[in-house]
């Protein structure tokens, strides 16, 4: 059973439809990335996932036993969220607040904060504040954030955006290995088509007049990549 079945869904956004007809789906150790113009609909999508807004039309269904709570979700970072005053290790562990039952966060949840941050290589940072590490550490921390909120799905919405390029195929990296070694499937919204290309498995291509979803090879092989990407190829 598929993680996500999406059928015929028009997404709207301040009373105007911003995307019409989506069919794609996710299923467990799936890497799909979201790529197209601006104004397509990614973003509306994106809060269509999580349960944030409501679809126009269409079926969108959670299956595999997933529920919308148990997505991990790192958003794109605002200036605000940059400057959180708080440790390494609260942070992380407010990934946990789903799973959290009564005032304290049990062992059992503090230890799997410690076991992301772990599997992220920043458990030396735990005590050091959020808003004192770079932006690389940041990403990291939010993350492993992300992890503690799910075994399942990782929806990662434009994450690499104000890295440098370095950090950035770093990040990319993680990613990689989080889908891979851990089994997590990886929804993740990018501009950056060429690192799309490299790592993804499918693609979903969005654009004001429609949609292509299909594997990479049958991406690269469409009209859309070619109009898209003027031509190149993937190197």
């Amino acid at each position: 059973m598929a993680l996500i079945d999406c059928k015929n869904v028009s997404l709207g956004y301040d009373s105007h439809i911003v995307a019409k007809n989506l069919n794609f789906e996710v299923n467990r150790g799936d890497y799909l990335c979201i790529v197209g113009e601006n104004g397509s609909g990614k973003s509306t999508l994106v809060k269509s996932l999580l349960g944030l807004i409501e679809t126009e039309s269409g079926h969108l269904h959670m299956g595999d036993g997933l529920k919308k709570r148990e997505i991990g979700y790192l958003p794109q970072q605002s200036a605000a969220q940059k400057d959180f005053p708080a440790s390494v290790f609260e942070v992380v562990l407010s990934g946990c607040l789903a799973s959290k039952k009564g005032i304290f966060f049990s062992k059992e949840l503090k230890n799997l904060a410690q076991e992301n941050m772990e599997k992220l290589d920043i458990l030396s940072l735990k005590d050091k504040c959020y808003r004192e590490l770079s932006g690389g550490q940041q990403q990291r921390v939010l993350l492993a954030r992300a992890l503690c909120a799910t075994k399942k799905l990782l929806l990662l919405d434009e994450p690499v955006t104000g890295l440098d390029p370095v950090v950035t195929a770093d990040f990319y990296r993680i990613i990689e290995k989080i889908n891979r070694e851990f089994k997590i499937t990886i929804i993740m919204v990018s501009h950056d088509l060429y690192s799309s290309l490299n790592y993804a498995t499918h693609i979903l291509h969005m654009k004001k007049d429609g949609a292509f979803f299909g594997t990479v090879k049958e991406y690269l092989e469409s009209d859309v990549y070619k109009a898209f990407s003027g031509g190149e190829k993937n190197a």
